[in-house]
């Protein structure tokens, strides 16, 4: 579980998150949503450490990671797993290599086990055989799905994800969706999603905190999305045409 209490991040004059406090339940899908500027992607960072809140704390499974030196904090940061809305994968390096690099640098598993785990990791994300691939030789679907691999090599307790739909097509997009959905109740993670994607938030949305202009302005599950009157909330989930057919079908 994480927990973030009256959590604050201001740059310059600039104010961007304003006492936000929320759980993050395990096993659980637990989406941040908002318009552009509302401060997701922001919150995340600060979440992991990238960075450091203003004013208040984050906290795993009660343990205070903000008040925490950079030492303190490796035990924490060897049970996240990250997938970056890019993939961020190493265009130098195979897909195996890329799997194999967290292990590589937290683990001393020996070269064989770190290779049983990459193809582990890799056939759970439906990518047997493509160890020896470059990242170059691999479609936009499968880069997030190589990203999702390595994100678990380590066996996360939390996973982090960045906008894992982003520049996908629809399908693809569903396909990384219960793909994400599956081994976050398969291994009980603490599974914490950035998104912008209306059919992510009411696909797997099982935990979803909406942000607007810095604060949490609603939270709740996909389910109690239809039945909401916050005005915001409905404007931005069901801005397209298609959003307030689903809705008015609901």
């Amino acid at each position: 579980m994480i927990e973030i209490q009256d959590v604050y991040k201001t740059f310059g004059e600039n104010e961007v998150l304003k006492g936000i406090t929320a759980t993050f339940q395990p096993g659980k899908n637990n989406l941040i949503i908002g318009g552009s500027g509302s401060g997701k992607t922001t919150l995340l960072k600060c979440i992991v450490g990238l960075h450091e809140p203003t004013k208040g704390e984050v906290i795993f499974d009660g343990e205070n990671f903000t008040n925490m030196n950079f030492e303190q904090r490796v035990p924490i940061r060897t049970q996240i797993g990250m997938l970056f809305q890019n993939s961020a994968l190493f265009d130098s390096m195979t897909v195996e290599q890329n799997i194999m690099f967290p292990l590589n640098l937290f683990t001393n598993q020996s070269k064989s086990e770190k290779q049983d785990r990459a193809n582990f990791c890799l056939e759970r994300v439906n990518l047997a055989g493509k160890n020896k691939l470059y990242p170059s030789e691999l479609s936009g679907g499968m880069k997030k799905r190589v990203g999702i691999a390595r994100a678990i090599s380590m066996q996360p307790k939390y996973l982090f994800v960045d906008e894992p739909n982003s520049g996908l097509d629809p399908v693809t997009s569903i396909l990384i969706d219960e793909l994400i959905s599956e081994l976050t109740q398969e291994y009980s993670i603490t599974t914490v999603v950035v998104t912008h994607d209306m059919n992510s938030v009411m696909g797997i949305g099982d935990h979803i905190i909406f942000l607007h202009q810095g604060k949490k302005w609603w939270e709740g599950s996909n389910k109690e999305i239809a039945k909401t009157d916050n005005k915001e909330l409905n404007n931005f989930v069901f801005a397209s045409p298609f959003m307030r057919a689903a809705k008015a079908s609901l």
